[in-house]
């Protein structure tokens, strides 16, 4: 790498550019992925046990090939909210870090930053991620029984005027508690793998270095994340309910009654998702701030 190249590198970006570059990786990545978000929720909402084939083609023969992309407006509010907070902290964090340090950080510092940068992303993001749920799977239920929302200014309308502000939270807890988990098993990971692979096997810093390790990432973060955000999308997805269910007693009943590999139930449409969101995120996210650093940061 030359010298010149070290230096943009380096370079720390204007934070309005940090929260930028991470909204905007964010929705690029949704754009893509989003259908498989739809079959993950379907699938994380069946009390039985179902397969990704048999949703897939569900939703293909009885509904329509628009509603692969429900809830899109959800999901790109979700990303212009969660996206933008986490990944832009998280940049943040690092920039600072590299202006006050010589060193690098280790695991423990950049899993500190991914869970300030995941639970604070994760709050601001609640409203949008209630509505994604929701309208995602929306099309599973009876239509006496259907929310039917419009849009996702609609579905927030809605839940203020029949259920209460308050409930545009609704596993706040839980989205926080799983968010926490996969930022760090994102960002962190990502971080970390990256310079693993740079230093052990002299993948030079560019874009397969980021692919790999953005692959790493999604798979670690999948794994991880899976029974905290089955809980979260049962108990957003709860109906009458004044008080939801803790996070902890809906995995523990999942557990109990379904059998501990319900937990990871959707393990492929997730990866699917987080696989190939993972590593555009990331991508977009690498060369957004190479392309600023090059050609408007003086």
């Amino acid at each position: 790498m030359s010298d010149q190249s070290k230096e943009n590198k380096s370079k720390s970006l204007p934070p309005f550019i940090n929260f930028l570059n991470a909204g905007l990786s964010g929705i690029c990545a949704t754009c893509v992925v989003h259908p498989t978000d739809v079959v993950k929720n379907r699938m994380q909402i069946s009390t039985q046990t179902i397969s990704i084939r048999k949703t897939f083609l569900h939703i293909l023969r009885n509904e329509r090939i628009i509603n692969f992309y429900d809830g899109l407006s959800a999901s790109l509010v979700r990303q212009s909210t969660y996206t933008t907070t986490r990944l832009g902290v998280y940049n943040q964090l690092q920039d600072s870090w590299r202006e006050n340090y010589t060193s690098k950080p280790n695991f423990f510092i950049l899993s500190t930053m991914a869970a300030i940068a995941g639970g604070s992303g994760a709050f601001i993001g609640t409203p949008a991620d209630l509505a994604l749920v929701r309208m995602t799977t929306d099309g599973r239920l009876p239509p006496d029984q259907r929310r039917n929302y419009k849009n996702v200014v609609d579905a927030f309308i809605r839940v203020a005027k029949e259920e209460g502000i308050i409930n545009l939270w609704r596993g706040s807890v839980a989205t926080m508690g799983r968010a926490v988990i996969v930022n760090i098993s994102q960002l962190a990971t990502y971080s970390q793998t990256k310079v693993l692979i740079n230093s052990e096997l002299n993948v030079s810093e560019g874009f397969l270095l980021h692919v790999y390790s953005a692959m790493v990432s999604g798979l670690v973060t999948s794994f991880n994340s899976m029974p905290f955000d089955i809980a979260k999308t049962r108990i957003q997805n709860l109906k009458d309910v004044k008080k939801p269910p803790t996070m902890l007693k809906v995995i523990i009943n999942i557990a109990k009654n379904e059998g501990i590999m319900a937990l990871w139930k959707g393990f492929v449409p997730t990866y699917c998702r987080i696989g190939p969101h993972t590593i555009i995120t990331f991508v977009c996210n690498e060369q957004f701030a190479n392309i600023y650093r090059t050609h408007f940061s003086k």
